[in-house]
């Protein structure tokens, strides 16, 4: 208790030496799960049963490798639902995805904010949604995310009537929240009244006489705090929690260090046994700026007490200027592979003017408006979605060529809100057949005064970046692996002309190659030609060679 009461207090001295306590046992976990942080450059990458992806060089021979990086796009699946209800609104944002059973089967839960955006105060004229402040939303899917309905819940009063499909609002819960994230805990031993587990930016509260001012090295922005009638108010990351996911109470303070204001994510580590906490931050590049949005992590072994939050690392040579803000997160472990993390944050782009290529975007006079009355972020920022992906939680790699863009141009895009992805990915069945995909779902028409129509898109499992050979053909090595199992599958795709061979061979030179393999299959088993086995190979040291022709290789992994 005392370590967590220095941690809410954000004395850097006690937070310094609580993190030392805490998180070196979750270094050692994080190190042996990674089972390649550890290794010498010289020793064998232990790859054992894993899914391998060709998202970097992680177990790629750069020195041998010919096939490049090709970044991939997901593609649009079409309209899941409408949020033209009054108390939702064209500024419904952070949709929450939770994959759930009940006593009828498969349902997939989705929270959502439901709140008018500031398009209607800005241009006058009649409300079509209703400007009171953050409501939470709910609704439910029985056919993996392809239909939604809005359940009649009869929790939350709208002007008189609890027909709505809403869970929480001011003058029920008595608190406005906002940024509203809701995960089911995996963890072995959860309390079943805290079975889903809600994580939120809470309503401003007094401060405690004995809190310290939050650090600015801790990511915090001056926003989170106000004075009133001499007292000081702030705002803070909460838990809520509930036992059956509509019916949710206040739990506890998280954390005050940070700021917050974007969805915040949280999730069980089941690889390393430990919860991850990535919230909404701030840095400064001089002094005197609003500031850059950032994204910071902290871990806990309870859901309570909380590391230090460090910023995301992403390299030296990664660019982190005043450009280059990151507003969401939605970091998750990928549910191919629990031990890989994929975030898809929102890449916030504000140019310093307006210039004539304002005027040829979609909706130039409502852009203006939003300008000349002051909401200067809502007629110059525009949106887009990044990936990025780590093997340890703190340090990413992130792919700077945009995974969404804003798109093809219509009357509502190319706005501040564009491209907000709902968390997490989802895995769902092909609408054509085959091997199922990823289904990536996200809202438009942000602050357009017109209802937010929510979008699904649909992409390869793994396929986020391939290794691309050309028609005219390229390979790739790997580093000197270790594997178990008695059979390979590789997630790949030719062209009818186009094909690949794979070899797998052990410092000696004995190796065996496979067939031509050709065709498009997410995990097709590699056949290999003359009666040579994957198992006479398994445990000793090998590489691994793909000669490609017009194909592309996503991942690969031994079973």
């Amino acid at each position: 208790m005392k370590e967590r009461r220095s941690l809410m207090k954000g004395n850097p001295k006690s937070v310094a030496a609580c993190l030392m306590r805490m998180l070196f046992p979750v270094l050692a976990v994080v190190t042996a799960a990674s089972g390649i942080a550890a290794q010498s450059d010289s020793a064998p990458v232990d790859v054992d049963r894993r899914l391998q992806v060709m998202w970097d060089d992680a177990v790629i021979d750069v020195s041998a490798s010919t096939a490049p990086r090709l970044v991939h796009h997901p593609e649009f699946a079409g309209t899941v639902m409408i949020h033209d209800k009054p108390w939702e609104g064209d500024g419904c944002n952070y949709h929450c995805l939770v994959t759930d059973y009940d006593v009828k089967g498969p349902l997939l839960r989705m929270y959502y904010n439901g709140v008018s955006g500031l398009t209607l105060a800005q241009l006058g004229g009649e409300r079509r949604f209703s400007a009171d402040g953050v409501r939470i939303c709910y609704a439910e899917s029985r056919d993996g995310g392809i239909t939604w309905t809005k359940p009649e819940l009869g929790i939350v009063d709208f002007k008189g009537s609890k027909a709505n499909n809403c869970i929480i609002d001011k003058a029920t819960f008595g608190w406005t929240l906002d940024n509203f994230f809701v995960f089911k805990d995996s963890r072995h031993g959860c309390p079943a009244d805290e079975l889903y587990k809600a994580v939120c930016l809470g309503d401003y509260e007094p401060m405690q006489d004995d809190w310290q001012p939050v650090p600015e090295s801790a990511g915090a922005h001056a926003w989170k705090c106000k004075k009133v009638g001499g007292k000081m108010y702030e705002r803070n990351l909460w838990c809520l929690v509930s036992a059956d996911g509509i019916h949710f109470r206040k739990g506890w303070l998280m954390t005050r260090l940070g700021a917050f204001d974007s969805m915040n994510t949280a999730f069980w580590d089941a690889t390393r046994e430990v919860y991850h906490l990535y919230a909404r931050g701030f840095h400064d590049i001089k002094p005197g700026s609003d500031g850059v949005r950032d994204v910071r992590h902290s871990v806990s072994k309870d859901f309570r007490e909380w590391t230090n939050p460090e910023r995301l690392d992403f390299g030296r040579d990664a660019e982190d200027g005043i450009l280059y803000q990151l507003y969401t997160n939605q970091i998750q472990p990928y549910f191919r592979e629990a031990s890989i993390f994929v975030g898809f944050p929102v890449r916030y782009v504000e140019r310093s003017a307006w210039t004539a290529n304002y005027d040829r975007l979609p909706s130039p006079d409502i852009r203006r408006r939003r300008v000349d009355r002051g909401s200067r972020r809502y007629g110059l920022a525009i949106t887009e979605c990044l990936f990025m992906f780590s093997r340890d939680g703190q340090r990413f790699y992130r792919e700077d060529e945009t995974f969404m863009r804003p798109g093809p141009e219509n009357p509502d895009n190319w706005v501040y809100g564009d491209r907000y992805l709902a968390y997490p990915l989802l895995e769902a069945p092909s609408p054509i057949g085959g091997d199922n995909e990823i289904a990536i779902y996200t809202g438009d028409c942000h602050a357009t005064g017109k209802a937010v129509r929510l979008q699904r898109y649909r992409l390869r499992q793994d396929g986020f970046v391939s290794r691309h050979a050309p028609f005219s053909g390229a390979k790739v090595v790997t580093k000197p692996l270790v594997f178990s199992g008695s059979e390979m599958l590789v997630n790949f795709s030719t062209s009818a002309r186009g094909g690949m061979t794979v070899t797998i061979r052990d410092g000696a030179g004995a190796g065996i190659s496979s067939v031509t393999m050709f065709g498009d299959k997410v995990d097709r088993v590699v056949d290999f030609a003359h009666g040579g086995t994957v198992a006479s190979f398994a445990g000793r040291p090998v590489v691994v060679e793909f000669d490609m022709k017009d194909a592309d290789l996503y991942s690969f992994r031994f079973r």
